[in-house]
């Protein structure tokens, strides 16, 4: 089977099944990417980069479908070549709503389309709306940053999203072609053990007080400025604690300040912390991953009605007892007191509370973190997940309807 992967930042999702399909007889791949993207897992790539940026004067609601458009032209000049070498995919996994896939149908018309849908955006009721009231024209960049994923949905024959919670915000008529089926976690990778994390001359271990947090941007919708706060609070009471944070300086998803300043920055301008006990790792290799989640007393993971983060699923793997928002995208992996604890995403004084639990031993540490890691292995394991995979892949390809 010959198969094309669409991804703007490649493997991406497709990491874990594409690495599996590496080892399966008469299975030919290829990834088009961005050209910027430098990620490599030993799979040839077609790159891509849009002839021009996004116009400055195009109307502010449409600035993700003209993004969308200049991608796909690019994919489709990138992949022109290939079909005038007579090479034909029999399947094309595209990760939706970035453009690359809109006009694999105008190369190859019989080729079968499997979509990667990770969210769709509604002005009321999920993200949109969760930090602060929305008003009419942040609603309209909303429903208008749903044009190319809309564009996909017409021309995908099947799609696929990771969680119920994420499925869940697709309107229910257009999600009668949709699976929910996560790409799975690495638990013979994650998982407990010893382990020890460096930063400048601290060495921290398990016998170390240590809280853990990690997401891409240090930003509201992970709920950052909160968990700060906690810690500014938390520092007082707790002389010992330290505090590990991997991730990067900036917002990924939501707004910027309208001061200029990061998040970060901020926090640390009007919070009374004790910098010495904090520990900004900056982006950091899974090996340091696994080892933060090893040694954590406390994961803290917060987020807004978005998009379910690896990280948590990697933290419960790894046996890390998850103190969580509670907000809908962990309700579905995180059981308040079976298998972790959640508090509300606004209330730090909450969240101080229940950390301060967690750290005086209040909490069976022990058995929430087998819990969440039995939750990780019983549901997303690799070895569960990638047969699964691979089966709707084949089904899609062939043009029948996946059996999950």
């Amino acid at each position: 089977m010959r198969i094309l992967f669409l991804h703007n930042n490649f493997p991406g999702q497709y990491r874990r099944i594409a690495t599996h399909l590496k080892t399966v007889e008469g299975v030919e791949m290829l990834a088009g990417s961005l050209a910027s993207n430098s990620q490599d897992i030993g799979i040839q790539k077609v790159p891509y980069t849009p002839h021009r940026d996004v116009s400055k004067d195009i109307h502010p609601t449409l600035v993700t479908a003209e993004r969308a458009v200049l991608t796909a032209q690019a994919a489709f000049k990138a992949l022109y070549p290939l079909k005038s070498q007579g090479w034909k995919p029999d399947l094309v996994c595209s990760h939706s709503g970035w453009g690359p896939s809109l006009l694999i149908k105008e190369l190859w018309p019989d080729t079968k389309i499997l979509s990667l849908f990770e969210w769709f955006y509604n002005p009321r009721g999920s993200d949109a709306d969760f930090l602060e009231p929305i008003n009419h024209d942040s609603a309209a960049r909303a429903h208008f940053k749903n044009i190319p994923i809309l564009l996909d949905l017409a021309t995908m024959d099947w799609g696929s999203s990771p969680t119920r919670w994420q499925h869940s915000q697709f309107p229910k008529h257009l999600t009668q072609n949709m699976s929910v089926l996560h790409e799975g976690v690495d638990c013979d990778f994650f998982k407990p053990g010893p382990a020890s994390v460096t930063h400048g001359e601290k060495t921290f271990t398990a016998e170390d007080e240590v809280i853990t947090y990690v997401a891409r941007g240090m930003e509201p919708y992970r709920g950052f400025p909160q968990f700060m706060e906690a810690v500014a609070k938390l520092q007082q009471k707790r002389p010992h604690l330290q505090v590990l944070i991997a991730g990067t300086d900036r917002t990924a998803y939501g707004k910027t300040r309208k001061d200029g300043k990061t998040h970060r920055e901020h926090a640390l301008e009007t919070l009374d912390l004790d910098e010495s006990r904090i520990h900004f790792l900056g982006l950091v290799p899974l090996k340091t991953l696994r080892s933060m989640f090893r040694i954590t007393r406390a994961h803290v993971y917060l987020t807004v009605p978005f998009v379910l983060s690896w990280s948590l699923m990697e933290a419960m793997a790894a046996g890390a007892l998850i103190v969580g928002s509670d907000t809908p995208p962990l309700h579905e992996v995180v059981d308040h007191k079976r298998n972790g604890l959640l508090t509300p995403f606004f209330d730090t004084d909450a969240l101080v509370e229940i950390l301060e639990h967690v750290l005086r031993n209040d909490v069976d540490h022990a058995s929430l973190g087998k819990a969440a890691r039995r939750t990780i292995t019983e549901r997303y394991a690799l070895p569960t997940i990638l047969p699964k995979q691979w089966g709707m892949m084949q089904a899609v390809a062939k043009g029948e309807r996946p059996n999950l």
